[in-house]
Protein backbone atom coordinates (compact mmCIF):
# COMPACT_ATOMS: atom_id res chain seq x y z
CA UNK A 1 0.00 0.00 0.00
CA UNK A 2 1.14 3.53 -0.94
CA UNK A 3 1.38 5.98 1.49
CA UNK A 4 -0.35 9.06 0.23
CA UNK A 5 0.72 12.70 1.47
CA UNK A 6 -1.72 15.03 3.31
CA UNK A 7 -4.13 16.40 1.13
CA UNK A 8 -2.32 20.05 1.96
CA UNK A 9 1.06 18.73 1.04
CA UNK A 10 -0.59 17.82 -2.29
CA UNK A 11 -1.98 20.73 -2.97
CA UNK A 12 1.04 22.70 -2.65
CA UNK A 13 3.10 19.85 -4.45
CA UNK A 14 0.58 20.47 -7.28
CA UNK A 15 1.95 23.98 -8.24
CA UNK A 16 5.41 23.62 -7.91
CA UNK A 17 7.68 22.10 -10.77
CA UNK A 18 8.21 18.07 -10.24
CA UNK A 19 11.34 16.90 -9.56
CA UNK A 20 11.02 13.94 -11.14
CA UNK A 21 8.24 11.47 -13.22
CA UNK A 22 6.50 9.00 -10.39
CA UNK A 23 4.06 6.49 -11.20
CA UNK A 24 2.12 4.94 -8.17
CA UNK A 25 2.97 0.89 -8.44
CA UNK A 26 -0.68 0.00 -7.06
CA UNK A 27 -2.72 -2.23 -8.63
CA UNK A 28 -6.06 -0.32 -8.40
CA UNK A 29 -3.86 3.34 -9.36
CA UNK A 30 -5.08 2.92 -13.11
CA UNK A 31 -8.52 2.21 -12.46
CA UNK A 32 -9.60 5.12 -10.00
CA UNK A 33 -7.47 7.06 -12.70
CA UNK A 34 -9.59 6.02 -15.57
CA UNK A 35 -12.82 6.85 -12.73
CA UNK A 36 -11.22 10.41 -12.92
CA UNK A 37 -10.84 10.49 -16.65
CA UNK A 38 -14.48 9.12 -17.05
CA UNK A 39 -15.57 12.21 -14.87
CA UNK A 40 -14.09 14.91 -17.34
CA UNK A 41 -15.36 12.78 -20.51
CA UNK A 42 -18.28 13.33 -19.36
CA UNK A 43 -18.44 17.01 -18.26
CA UNK A 44 -16.90 17.61 -21.84
CA UNK A 45 -19.15 16.08 -23.72
CA UNK A 46 -22.55 16.22 -21.84
CA UNK A 47 -22.38 20.10 -22.56
CA UNK A 48 -22.21 19.06 -26.29
CA UNK A 49 -25.30 17.61 -26.16
CA UNK A 50 -27.03 19.47 -23.15
CA UNK A 51 -27.59 22.68 -25.05
CA UNK A 52 -29.59 20.70 -28.14
CA UNK A 53 -32.78 20.45 -26.11
CA UNK A 54 -32.38 24.35 -25.08
CA UNK A 55 -31.97 25.93 -28.67
CA UNK A 56 -35.55 26.34 -29.17
CA UNK A 57 -35.88 27.98 -25.23
CA UNK A 58 -32.59 29.95 -26.46
CA UNK A 59 -33.98 31.16 -29.61
CA UNK A 60 -37.63 32.67 -28.13
CA UNK A 61 -35.46 34.23 -25.19
CA UNK A 62 -32.74 36.06 -27.07
CA UNK A 63 -35.26 36.51 -30.15
CA UNK A 64 -32.36 35.41 -32.64
CA UNK A 65 -33.08 32.47 -35.39
CA UNK A 66 -31.22 29.13 -36.35
CA UNK A 67 -28.38 30.34 -37.98
CA UNK A 68 -27.19 32.89 -35.24
CA UNK A 69 -28.23 29.65 -32.22
CA UNK A 70 -26.30 27.02 -34.40
CA UNK A 71 -23.04 29.00 -33.47
CA UNK A 72 -23.78 28.12 -29.20
CA UNK A 73 -22.64 24.93 -30.35
CA UNK A 74 -20.17 25.25 -33.49
CA UNK A 75 -18.48 27.90 -31.05
CA UNK A 76 -17.82 24.80 -28.32
CA UNK A 77 -17.15 22.38 -30.51
CA UNK A 78 -14.21 24.94 -32.55
CA UNK A 79 -12.94 26.06 -29.11
CA UNK A 80 -12.25 22.23 -28.36
CA UNK A 81 -10.78 21.57 -31.79
CA UNK A 82 -8.41 24.45 -31.62
CA UNK A 83 -6.95 23.81 -28.01
CA UNK A 84 -7.11 19.62 -28.45
CA UNK A 85 -3.93 19.43 -30.46
CA UNK A 86 -2.57 22.36 -28.27
CA UNK A 87 -3.56 20.10 -25.17
CA UNK A 88 -0.44 17.44 -25.59
CA UNK A 89 2.39 20.24 -26.10
CA UNK A 90 1.26 22.01 -22.75
CA UNK A 91 0.61 18.60 -20.99
CA UNK A 92 4.34 17.28 -22.33
CA UNK A 93 6.02 20.89 -21.40
CA UNK A 94 3.83 21.47 -17.94
CA UNK A 95 2.39 18.14 -16.94
CA UNK A 96 -0.33 16.36 -17.37
CA UNK A 97 -2.03 16.56 -14.11
CA UNK A 98 -1.64 20.17 -13.82
CA UNK A 99 -2.83 20.95 -17.23
CA UNK A 100 -5.65 18.55 -16.94
CA UNK A 101 -6.65 20.37 -13.68
CA UNK A 102 -6.46 23.16 -15.16
CA UNK A 103 -8.62 22.33 -18.23
CA UNK A 104 -11.16 21.39 -15.57
CA UNK A 105 -11.31 24.69 -14.16
CA UNK A 106 -11.43 26.59 -17.73
CA UNK A 107 -14.60 24.49 -18.01
CA UNK A 108 -15.82 25.14 -14.60
CA UNK A 109 -15.54 29.33 -15.30
CA UNK A 110 -16.84 29.16 -18.85
CA UNK A 111 -19.81 27.10 -17.71
CA UNK A 112 -20.68 30.02 -14.88
CA UNK A 113 -19.94 32.84 -17.50
CA UNK A 114 -22.73 30.76 -19.47
CA UNK A 115 -25.62 30.59 -16.95
CA UNK A 116 -24.87 34.54 -16.54
CA UNK A 117 -24.87 35.74 -20.51
CA UNK A 118 -27.21 38.47 -20.89
CA UNK A 119 -27.59 37.83 -24.33
CA UNK A 120 -26.60 35.25 -27.47
CA UNK A 121 -23.71 36.81 -28.31
CA UNK A 122 -21.82 36.83 -24.65
CA UNK A 123 -22.83 33.56 -24.86
CA UNK A 124 -21.29 32.13 -27.53
CA UNK A 125 -17.79 33.61 -26.40
CA UNK A 126 -18.55 32.33 -23.04
CA UNK A 127 -18.73 29.02 -25.10
CA UNK A 128 -15.32 29.20 -26.46
CA UNK A 129 -14.17 29.86 -22.97
CA UNK A 130 -16.10 26.46 -21.49
CA UNK A 131 -14.87 25.21 -24.76
CA UNK A 132 -11.28 25.67 -24.39
CA UNK A 133 -11.71 24.11 -21.35
CA UNK A 134 -13.35 20.61 -22.62
CA UNK A 135 -10.16 20.67 -25.64
CA UNK A 136 -7.52 20.08 -22.85
CA UNK A 137 -9.75 16.86 -21.17
CA UNK A 138 -10.64 14.59 -24.24
CA UNK A 139 -7.26 14.53 -25.45
CA UNK A 140 -5.19 14.22 -22.31
CA UNK A 141 -7.41 11.92 -20.95
CA UNK A 142 -7.16 8.99 -23.78
CA UNK A 143 -3.44 9.94 -23.40
CA UNK A 144 -3.40 9.24 -19.62
CA UNK A 145 -5.54 5.86 -20.13
CA UNK A 146 -3.60 4.75 -23.08
CA UNK A 147 0.01 5.36 -20.97
CA UNK A 148 -1.48 3.36 -17.73
CA UNK A 149 -2.92 0.28 -19.02
CA UNK A 150 -0.85 -2.23 -20.75
CA UNK A 151 -1.56 -3.06 -24.83
CA UNK A 152 -3.81 -6.11 -23.52
CA UNK A 153 -6.01 -3.97 -21.24
CA UNK A 154 -6.54 -0.61 -23.76
CA UNK A 155 -9.60 -1.92 -25.63
CA UNK A 156 -10.90 -2.66 -22.59
CA UNK A 157 -10.26 0.55 -21.25
CA UNK A 158 -11.03 2.46 -23.44
CA UNK A 159 -14.82 1.40 -23.83
CA UNK A 160 -15.13 1.97 -20.42
CA UNK A 161 -14.24 5.36 -21.05
CA UNK A 162 -16.69 5.32 -23.83
CA UNK A 163 -19.09 4.78 -21.40
CA UNK A 164 -18.87 8.28 -20.12
CA UNK A 165 -19.41 9.85 -23.34
CA UNK A 166 -22.42 7.29 -23.68
CA UNK A 167 -24.06 8.56 -20.69
CA UNK A 168 -23.14 12.44 -21.52
CA UNK A 169 -25.29 11.36 -24.86
CA UNK A 170 -27.66 10.05 -23.31
CA UNK A 171 -28.50 11.82 -20.56
CA UNK A 172 -27.49 15.23 -21.73
CA UNK A 173 -30.18 15.84 -23.85
CA UNK A 174 -32.65 14.50 -21.00
CA UNK A 175 -31.43 16.59 -17.90
CA UNK A 176 -31.22 19.91 -20.91
CA UNK A 177 -34.78 18.61 -21.30
CA UNK A 178 -35.77 18.73 -17.93
CA UNK A 179 -34.11 22.01 -16.59
CA UNK A 180 -35.75 23.93 -19.15
CA UNK A 181 -39.26 22.59 -18.19
CA UNK A 182 -38.84 23.21 -15.04
CA UNK A 183 -36.43 25.52 -14.14
CA UNK A 184 -34.55 28.15 -17.27
CA UNK A 185 -32.36 27.42 -19.71
CA UNK A 186 -29.24 29.10 -17.63
CA UNK A 187 -29.10 26.08 -14.98
CA UNK A 188 -27.96 23.74 -17.30
CA UNK A 189 -24.64 25.61 -17.45
CA UNK A 190 -24.92 25.92 -13.95
CA UNK A 191 -24.92 22.59 -13.33
CA UNK A 192 -21.20 21.81 -14.23
CA UNK A 193 -20.34 24.97 -11.28
CA UNK A 194 -20.18 21.85 -9.10
CA UNK A 195 -19.47 19.08 -10.70
CA UNK A 196 -16.41 20.54 -11.78
CA UNK A 197 -14.85 21.63 -8.22
CA UNK A 198 -15.44 17.78 -7.11
CA UNK A 199 -13.34 16.65 -10.26
CA UNK A 200 -10.83 19.42 -9.62
CA UNK A 201 -10.09 18.70 -6.23
CA UNK A 202 -10.39 14.44 -7.16
CA UNK A 203 -7.76 15.04 -9.82
CA UNK A 204 -5.51 16.99 -7.94
CA UNK A 205 -5.55 14.53 -4.87
CA UNK A 206 -5.49 10.99 -6.78
CA UNK A 207 -3.65 11.98 -9.74
CA UNK A 208 0.14 11.75 -9.99
CA UNK A 209 2.25 14.30 -12.19
CA UNK A 210 3.90 12.86 -15.37
CA UNK A 211 6.10 15.07 -17.81
CA UNK A 212 7.68 14.21 -20.94
CA UNK A 213 11.34 14.40 -20.64
CA UNK A 214 11.52 15.53 -23.82
CA UNK A 215 11.18 19.57 -24.26
CA UNK A 216 9.58 20.57 -27.30
CA UNK A 217 9.14 23.96 -28.74
CA UNK A 218 5.82 26.24 -28.81
CA UNK A 219 4.73 26.28 -33.00
CA UNK A 220 3.71 29.37 -33.20
CA UNK A 221 2.98 29.49 -36.86
CA UNK A 222 1.08 26.17 -36.69
CA UNK A 223 -1.04 27.42 -33.74
CA UNK A 224 -2.20 31.13 -35.29
CA UNK A 225 -2.74 29.71 -38.74
CA UNK A 226 -5.22 26.68 -37.47
CA UNK A 227 -6.59 29.08 -35.32
CA UNK A 228 -7.95 31.54 -38.15
CA UNK A 229 -8.43 28.21 -40.65
CA UNK A 230 -10.89 26.80 -38.37
CA UNK A 231 -13.56 29.73 -37.69
CA UNK A 232 -13.65 31.20 -40.91
CA UNK A 233 -14.17 28.39 -42.55
CA UNK A 234 -17.21 27.33 -40.71
CA UNK A 235 -18.42 31.28 -40.20
CA UNK A 236 -18.02 31.17 -43.90
CA UNK A 237 -20.41 27.91 -44.74
CA UNK A 238 -22.79 29.21 -42.33
CA UNK A 239 -22.91 32.47 -43.06
CA UNK A 240 -24.13 31.71 -46.79
CA UNK A 241 -27.63 31.10 -45.97
CA UNK A 242 -27.71 33.70 -42.95
CA UNK A 243 -30.64 35.95 -43.24
CA UNK A 244 -28.92 38.80 -43.50
CA UNK A 245 -26.85 37.41 -46.90
CA UNK A 246 -28.84 37.91 -49.55
CA UNK A 247 -25.91 36.96 -52.28
CA UNK A 248 -25.32 33.59 -50.74
CA UNK A 249 -21.47 32.37 -51.90
CA UNK A 250 -21.15 35.27 -53.79
CA UNK A 251 -21.22 37.68 -50.72
CA UNK A 252 -17.78 39.53 -50.48
CA UNK A 253 -16.99 38.97 -47.12
CA UNK A 254 -17.74 35.07 -47.22
CA UNK A 255 -15.69 35.05 -50.53
CA UNK A 256 -13.28 37.28 -48.14
CA UNK A 257 -13.21 34.55 -45.23
CA UNK A 258 -12.40 31.52 -47.69
CA UNK A 259 -9.43 33.39 -49.35
CA UNK A 260 -8.06 33.73 -45.71
CA UNK A 261 -9.05 30.43 -44.78
CA UNK A 262 -7.27 28.92 -47.65
CA UNK A 263 -4.00 30.95 -47.00
CA UNK A 264 -3.97 29.84 -43.56
CA UNK A 265 -4.70 26.63 -44.42
CA UNK A 266 -1.61 26.27 -46.89
CA UNK A 267 0.44 28.56 -44.25
CA UNK A 268 -0.45 25.13 -41.40
CA UNK A 269 0.18 22.38 -43.64
CA UNK A 270 3.50 23.76 -44.19
CA UNK A 271 4.50 24.76 -41.03
CA UNK A 272 3.29 21.56 -39.58
CA UNK A 273 5.49 19.58 -42.57
CA UNK A 274 8.85 21.89 -41.83
CA UNK A 275 8.91 22.33 -38.26
CA UNK A 276 11.11 20.95 -35.90
CA UNK A 277 8.24 20.40 -33.16
CA UNK A 278 5.12 20.83 -35.15
CA UNK A 279 1.76 21.22 -32.90
CA UNK A 280 -0.19 18.89 -34.57
CA UNK A 281 2.95 16.49 -36.07
CA UNK A 282 1.20 15.36 -39.53
CA UNK A 283 3.55 12.86 -40.16
CA UNK A 284 1.65 10.59 -38.10
CA UNK A 285 -1.66 11.19 -40.22
CA UNK A 286 0.90 9.32 -43.01
CA UNK A 287 0.19 5.89 -40.47
CA UNK A 288 -1.36 3.38 -42.24
CA UNK A 289 -4.21 3.04 -39.61
CA UNK A 290 -4.45 6.44 -37.82
CA UNK A 291 -4.38 7.88 -41.29
CA UNK A 292 -7.50 5.82 -42.78
CA UNK A 293 -9.16 6.09 -39.29
CA UNK A 294 -8.87 9.87 -39.10
CA UNK A 295 -10.65 9.80 -42.63
CA UNK A 296 -13.72 7.26 -41.08
CA UNK A 297 -13.82 10.03 -38.38
CA UNK A 298 -14.27 12.94 -40.67
CA UNK A 299 -16.99 11.34 -42.25
CA UNK A 300 -19.13 9.98 -39.06
CA UNK A 301 -19.00 13.34 -37.22
CA UNK A 302 -20.74 15.06 -39.63
CA UNK A 303 -23.51 12.80 -39.34
CA UNK A 304 -23.41 11.90 -35.73
CA UNK A 305 -23.16 15.64 -35.11
CA UNK A 306 -25.06 16.82 -37.38
CA UNK A 307 -28.10 14.32 -36.28
CA UNK A 308 -27.82 15.04 -32.83
CA UNK A 309 -28.25 18.81 -33.66
CA UNK A 310 -31.62 18.21 -35.52
CA UNK A 311 -33.43 15.86 -34.07
CA UNK A 312 -34.18 17.87 -30.80
CA UNK A 313 -35.17 20.78 -33.08
CA UNK A 314 -37.13 18.46 -35.41
CA UNK A 315 -38.97 17.10 -32.34
CA UNK A 316 -40.17 20.23 -30.78
CA UNK A 317 -40.53 22.19 -33.65
CA UNK A 318 -42.58 19.93 -35.70
CA UNK A 319 -44.07 16.68 -33.32
CA UNK A 320 -44.89 19.38 -30.28
CA UNK A 321 -42.88 17.58 -27.40
CA UNK A 322 -41.53 19.01 -24.55
CA UNK A 323 -37.91 19.91 -24.25
CA UNK A 324 -37.66 16.82 -21.75
CA UNK A 325 -39.77 14.86 -24.09
CA UNK A 326 -37.33 15.28 -26.92
CA UNK A 327 -34.43 15.14 -24.19
CA UNK A 328 -35.72 11.80 -23.14
CA UNK A 329 -35.57 10.09 -26.48
CA UNK A 330 -31.83 9.90 -25.98
CA UNK A 331 -31.57 7.94 -23.10
CA UNK A 332 -31.61 4.70 -24.64
CA UNK A 333 -28.45 5.51 -27.33
CA UNK A 334 -26.91 6.20 -24.74
CA UNK A 335 -27.23 3.15 -22.69
CA UNK A 336 -27.41 0.42 -25.75
CA UNK A 337 -23.49 3.00 -26.37
CA UNK A 338 -22.58 2.00 -22.74
CA UNK A 339 -23.37 -1.36 -22.61
CA UNK A 340 -22.12 -2.08 -25.99
CA UNK A 341 -18.42 -0.18 -25.93
CA UNK A 342 -16.97 -2.49 -23.57
CA UNK A 343 -18.35 -5.52 -25.67
CA UNK A 344 -16.38 -4.24 -29.09
CA UNK A 345 -13.45 -3.57 -27.06
CA UNK A 346 -13.09 -7.17 -25.65
CA UNK A 347 -13.85 -8.51 -29.32
CA UNK A 348 -11.26 -5.74 -30.99
CA UNK A 349 -8.67 -6.99 -27.88
CA UNK A 350 -9.79 -10.57 -28.98
CA UNK A 351 -10.88 -11.14 -32.32
CA UNK A 352 -10.68 -8.89 -35.47
CA UNK A 353 -11.94 -5.32 -34.78
CA UNK A 354 -13.37 -4.55 -38.16
CA UNK A 355 -16.38 -6.89 -37.04
CA UNK A 356 -17.49 -4.90 -34.63
CA UNK A 357 -16.46 -1.40 -36.90
CA UNK A 358 -18.77 -2.70 -40.31
CA UNK A 359 -21.56 -3.91 -38.22
CA UNK A 360 -21.67 -0.74 -36.68
CA UNK A 361 -21.33 1.35 -39.61
CA UNK A 362 -24.36 -0.70 -41.53
CA UNK A 363 -26.71 -0.11 -38.16
CA UNK A 364 -25.79 3.70 -38.48
CA UNK A 365 -26.16 4.18 -41.35
CA UNK A 366 -29.70 2.28 -41.86
CA UNK A 367 -30.59 4.22 -38.82
CA UNK A 368 -29.94 7.65 -40.49
CA UNK A 369 -31.92 6.12 -43.59
CA UNK A 370 -35.04 5.41 -41.60
CA UNK A 371 -35.32 8.92 -39.98
CA UNK A 372 -35.13 9.99 -44.04
CA UNK A 373 -38.93 9.34 -43.73
CA UNK A 374 -40.14 11.23 -40.75
CA UNK A 375 -43.06 13.04 -40.79
CA UNK A 376 -45.33 15.32 -38.51
CA UNK A 377 -47.18 12.18 -37.87
CA UNK A 378 -44.25 9.69 -37.24
CA UNK A 379 -44.75 7.96 -34.40
CA UNK A 380 -42.91 7.64 -31.50
CA UNK A 381 -41.97 3.87 -31.93
CA UNK A 382 -40.36 4.25 -35.06
CA UNK A 383 -38.39 7.20 -33.71
CA UNK A 384 -37.12 4.93 -30.93
CA UNK A 385 -35.96 2.04 -33.31
CA UNK A 386 -33.63 4.13 -35.31
CA UNK A 387 -32.09 5.33 -32.09
CA UNK A 388 -31.79 1.74 -30.75
CA UNK A 389 -29.77 0.90 -33.78
CA UNK A 390 -27.94 4.04 -33.55
CA UNK A 391 -26.71 3.35 -30.31
CA UNK A 392 -26.13 -0.06 -31.39
CA UNK A 393 -23.68 1.22 -34.20
CA UNK A 394 -22.19 4.13 -32.15
CA UNK A 395 -20.91 1.58 -29.36
CA UNK A 396 -19.56 -1.37 -32.07
CA UNK A 397 -17.66 1.26 -33.61
CA UNK A 398 -15.90 4.09 -31.85
CA UNK A 399 -14.27 2.10 -29.41
CA UNK A 400 -13.07 -0.60 -31.63
CA UNK A 401 -11.72 2.18 -34.27
CA UNK A 402 -10.03 4.06 -31.46
CA UNK A 403 -8.27 0.75 -30.63
CA UNK A 404 -6.90 0.25 -34.13
CA UNK A 405 -6.03 3.82 -34.97
CA UNK A 406 -4.25 3.66 -31.84
CA UNK A 407 -2.23 0.27 -32.98
CA UNK A 408 0.93 1.40 -34.81
CA UNK A 409 1.30 4.21 -32.72
CA UNK A 410 4.48 5.20 -30.52
CA UNK A 411 3.63 5.83 -26.85
CA UNK A 412 5.40 8.65 -27.02
CA UNK A 413 3.06 9.99 -29.56
CA UNK A 414 0.06 8.56 -27.63
CA UNK A 415 -0.79 12.31 -26.87
CA UNK A 416 -0.13 14.10 -30.61
CA UNK A 417 -2.05 11.16 -31.54
CA UNK A 418 -5.06 11.41 -29.19
CA UNK A 419 -5.01 15.37 -29.85
CA UNK A 420 -5.35 15.21 -33.80
CA UNK A 421 -7.93 12.24 -33.50
CA UNK A 422 -10.27 14.85 -30.90
CA UNK A 423 -9.42 17.45 -33.29
CA UNK A 424 -10.73 15.52 -36.43
CA UNK A 425 -13.91 14.41 -34.75
CA UNK A 426 -14.60 17.59 -33.52
CA UNK A 427 -13.92 19.39 -36.89
CA UNK A 428 -16.09 17.00 -38.36
CA UNK A 429 -18.96 17.54 -35.62
CA UNK A 430 -18.40 21.42 -36.46
CA UNK A 431 -18.35 21.34 -39.97
CA UNK A 432 -21.84 18.44 -39.70
CA UNK A 433 -23.59 21.25 -37.76
CA UNK A 434 -23.09 23.82 -39.88
CA UNK A 435 -23.29 21.97 -43.00
CA UNK A 436 -26.90 20.31 -42.06
CA UNK A 437 -28.14 23.78 -40.63
CA UNK A 438 -27.41 25.18 -44.02
CA UNK A 439 -28.59 22.37 -45.94
CA UNK A 440 -31.82 22.58 -44.08
CA UNK A 441 -32.56 26.46 -44.96
CA UNK A 442 -31.90 25.36 -48.69
CA UNK A 443 -33.99 22.00 -48.54
CA UNK A 444 -36.65 23.87 -47.13
CA UNK A 445 -36.56 26.39 -49.28
CA UNK A 446 -36.56 24.44 -52.74
CA UNK A 447 -39.56 22.04 -50.82
CA UNK A 448 -41.65 24.99 -50.67
CA UNK A 449 -41.07 26.02 -53.78
CA UNK A 450 -42.16 22.52 -54.89
CA UNK A 451 -45.39 22.81 -53.28
CA UNK A 452 -45.88 25.75 -53.62
CA UNK A 453 -45.65 24.69 -57.85
CA UNK A 454 -47.98 22.08 -56.87
CA UNK A 455 -50.53 23.85 -55.10
CA UNK A 456 -53.40 25.04 -58.00
CA UNK A 457 -56.36 26.63 -56.02
CA UNK A 458 -58.57 25.41 -59.24
CA UNK A 459 -57.95 21.32 -58.80
CA UNK A 460 -60.44 19.34 -57.36
CA UNK A 461 -58.22 18.05 -54.45
CA UNK A 462 -57.80 22.18 -53.16
CA UNK A 463 -61.53 22.78 -53.72
CA UNK A 464 -62.49 19.83 -51.73
CA UNK A 465 -60.14 20.18 -49.31
CA UNK A 466 -60.92 23.81 -48.75
CA UNK A 467 -64.66 22.49 -48.53
CA UNK A 468 -63.56 20.75 -45.86
CA UNK A 469 -61.79 23.16 -44.12
CA UNK A 470 -64.64 25.88 -44.14
CA UNK A 471 -67.14 23.79 -43.23
CA UNK A 472 -65.16 22.50 -40.05
CA UNK A 473 -63.82 26.17 -38.94
CA UNK A 474 -67.18 27.45 -39.31
CA UNK A 475 -69.01 25.10 -37.48
CA UNK A 476 -66.51 23.63 -35.14
CA UNK A 477 -63.89 26.02 -34.21
CA UNK A 478 -66.75 29.26 -34.47
CA UNK A 479 -65.03 31.26 -36.90
CA UNK A 480 -66.96 34.02 -38.82
CA UNK A 481 -68.24 32.89 -42.22
CA UNK A 482 -66.21 36.19 -43.45
CA UNK A 483 -63.22 34.59 -42.29
CA UNK A 484 -63.56 31.00 -43.08
CA UNK A 485 -61.86 31.31 -46.88
CA UNK A 486 -58.75 33.26 -45.54
CA UNK A 487 -58.25 31.09 -42.52
CA UNK A 488 -59.23 27.63 -44.45
CA UNK A 489 -55.93 28.98 -46.94
CA UNK A 490 -53.34 29.92 -43.85
CA UNK A 491 -54.34 26.51 -42.71
CA UNK A 492 -53.44 24.87 -45.80
CA UNK A 493 -50.12 27.26 -46.18
CA UNK A 494 -49.28 26.17 -42.69
CA UNK A 495 -49.33 22.56 -43.43
CA UNK A 496 -47.64 22.79 -46.59
CA UNK A 497 -44.04 25.27 -44.26
CA UNK A 498 -44.47 22.11 -42.19
CA UNK A 499 -44.17 19.51 -44.59
CA UNK A 500 -41.71 21.38 -45.94
CA UNK A 501 -39.33 21.82 -43.26
CA UNK A 502 -39.98 18.56 -42.34
CA UNK A 503 -38.66 17.27 -45.77
CA UNK A 504 -35.56 19.73 -44.92
CA UNK A 505 -34.66 17.33 -42.29
CA UNK A 506 -35.47 14.20 -44.13
CA UNK A 507 -32.96 15.23 -46.74
CA UNK A 508 -30.48 15.88 -44.12
CA UNK A 509 -31.06 12.80 -42.34
CA UNK A 510 -30.58 10.84 -45.59
CA UNK A 511 -27.22 13.04 -46.16
CA UNK A 512 -25.87 11.67 -42.99
CA UNK A 513 -26.63 8.21 -43.66
CA UNK A 514 -24.35 8.54 -47.04
CA UNK A 515 -21.83 10.28 -45.29
CA UNK A 516 -21.32 7.60 -42.93
CA UNK A 517 -21.43 4.98 -45.32
CA UNK A 518 -18.52 6.36 -47.23
CA UNK A 519 -16.76 6.90 -44.67
CA UNK A 520 -16.84 3.33 -44.03
CA UNK A 521 -14.97 2.48 -47.03
CA UNK A 522 -11.53 3.15 -45.56
CA UNK A 523 -11.86 0.34 -43.15
CA UNK A 524 -11.87 -2.75 -45.51
CA UNK A 525 -7.74 -1.14 -45.67
CA UNK A 526 -6.85 -0.78 -42.66
CA UNK A 527 -4.60 -3.91 -40.83
CA UNK A 528 -5.47 -5.19 -37.87
CA UNK A 529 -2.08 -6.63 -36.49
CA UNK A 530 1.15 -4.71 -35.55
CA UNK A 531 3.36 -3.94 -38.28
CA UNK A 532 7.12 -5.22 -37.04
CA UNK A 533 8.39 -1.41 -37.59
CA UNK A 534 6.21 -0.23 -34.83
CA UNK A 535 6.01 -3.29 -32.68
CA UNK A 536 9.13 -1.99 -30.31
CA UNK A 537 7.72 1.29 -30.06
CA UNK A 538 4.05 0.62 -29.04
CA UNK A 539 5.40 -2.00 -26.78
CA UNK A 540 8.33 0.33 -24.75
Amino acid sequence: MIKRQPLLHRIRAFFRKPDSVIHPKHLKYKWFILGNVMLGTFMAVLDGTVVNTGLPKIMASFGTGLDKVQWIITAYMLAMAVMLPTSGWLADRFGYKRMYSLGLSGFTIGSFLCSISPNEDILIVSRIIQGLGAGTLQPLGMAIITREFPVKQRGLALGFWGIAAAASISFGPTLGGFIIDNFSWPLIFGINIPVGIIAILFTIVIQSEYKHPAKRKFDLIGFISITIFLPLTLFALSETTAATNTAGWHAPYILLCAAIALIALTVFITAELTAEDPIIDLRLVLNHNFGLALIILVFFSIGMFGSTFLFPVYLQNSLGYTALEAGAVFIPVGIIQGIVAPISGRISDRINPKIPIIIGILLMSFSFYLNSKLSYLSEIRSIMVSLYLRGFGMGLTFTALNTVALLEIPRAKMAQASGISNSIRQLGGSLGVALLATMLTVRTIYHNQQFGTALNARSQAYNVTTDRLRFHLQHNAGIPPVKVESAASSLILSNLNKQAYIEGINDDFLLSGIFTLIGGIPIFFIRTKKSNAHKSFTQE
